[in-house]
């Protein structure tokens, strides 16, 4: 018994290196790699003996060589927990996207926070001495870092009530009232990523997507409905014209048959009838400036085909009183013939 007192018995710090231990977990690792002997025992013991001591904590090399490696592990630990549990979580099929992102983001958070209380566990961090740090720490989340805390908890509630999704068109208005019209490729815990169509990617905050208004083109429905403007002479045939809409629009491989393009007759404008194509299409994200384009490219060769014009605005003058501007006319005729005081004249020449 005396014998294993012995064995158990921590042994002494070396001489100049009173004071408590920064990380108790070190300490216990020292303890039971001392206790077992060797060259490794002799190492650990060299590097905990070089130190110094702040107030009334130490801090050496094998203290900081074991936060390291704790560190370390910590974050492989996570990753690796992290990747497996998307797997996992991927592997369900009876999840759709917006669930299984939430999932993975809820599953990451909690296996970062699970393997940051095992690695305070191992290090032997007493909490309580932390008390002045975490206040501190609280106040800087109140002021400085409240914009990330926010966009954190925004990206979370837009994906448990899954008003946007990856793979939805949305178009975001910023406060200048400028507008970026893109599909969603992810949304991460500060910002969503949305890519436009000249392949430009924007990284809005997920708190911006919560306060501004957001126009999402495939939230309960792909089908988005397209106009495109047309004008056409007053002395054209206006059931011809109509039919030649249609079917400009329905020549188009992305319009939908279903609801059927339609032409609506807007006004009586100042050069002609005012109309507009209405066609639906279904896979927003691929840019409707295009669909336009072809419809209107395919309409006017059919117009030509069949002779009806396209009005060309067209400007009038006419002047009231002509005698006004004659007299204008005259005197500046009469200045023009007039010689400069400096020109000597044709009679002088």
């Amino acid at each position: 018994m005396a014998r294993l007192l012995t064995r158990t018995t921590p042994t002494p710090a070396p001489s100049g290196t009173d004071g408590e231990d920064a990380v108790a977990g070190a300490d216990v690792l020292k303890d039971v790699v001392i206790e077992n002997g060797g060259g490794v025992a002799r190492l650990v013991e060299q590097l905990d003996a070089w130190g110094f001591t702040l107030g009334s904590t130490r801090f050496s090399v094998w203290t900081l060589l074991v936060i390291v490696l704790v560190l370390v592990g910590v974050y492989l630990f996570a990753r690796v927990g992290t990747w497996v549990s998307r797997k996992l979580i991927r592997r369900l099929s009876a999840l759709d996207a917006t669930q299984r992102l939430l999932s993975e983001k809820l599953v990451s958070i909690t296996v970062w926070a699970l393997a940051i209380l095992v690695g305070i566990d191992l290090l032997g961090i007493d909490l309580t001495a932390l008390t002045v740090f975490s206040g501190a720490f609280g106040l800087a989340i109140g002021f400085g870092l409240q914009k990330t805390f926010g966009n954190l908890i925004a990206g979370i509630i837009l994906l448990m009530d899954r008003s946007i999704k990856p793979g939805d068109v949305i178009s975001v208005a910023d406060q200048a009232g400028l507008t970026t019209f893109g599909q969603i490729r992810k949304i991460g815990i500060r910002a969503v990523s949305v890519v436009t169509r000249d392949e430009k990617e924007y990284l809005i905050p997920n708190e911006n997507l919560m306060i501004n208004q957001v126009e999402n083109w495939s939230y309960s429905s792909r089908q988005v409905r397209v106009q495109v403007p047309v004008r056409v002479s007053f002395d054209s045939d206006m059931t011809l014209a109509e039919e030649l809409m249609m079917k400009a629009a329905r020549s188009c491989d992305r319009v939908l048959q279903l609801p059927p393009p339609t032409a609506w007759l807007n006004a009586y404008g100042e050069f002609g009838f005012e109309y507009n194509i209405h066609c639906w299409i279904d896979d927003p994200e691929m840019g409707v400036g295009n669909v336009r384009s072809e419809v209107l490219k395919t309409l006017w060769a059919l117009f030509q085909e069949h002779g009806i014009r396209v009005p060309v605005p067209r400007r009038e003058i006419s002047l009231r009183d002509a005698g006004d501007i004659e007299q204008l006319i005259s005197a500046a005729r009469q200045r023009a013939e007039t010689p400069a005081p400096h020109d000597p004249g044709p009679a002088q020449a």
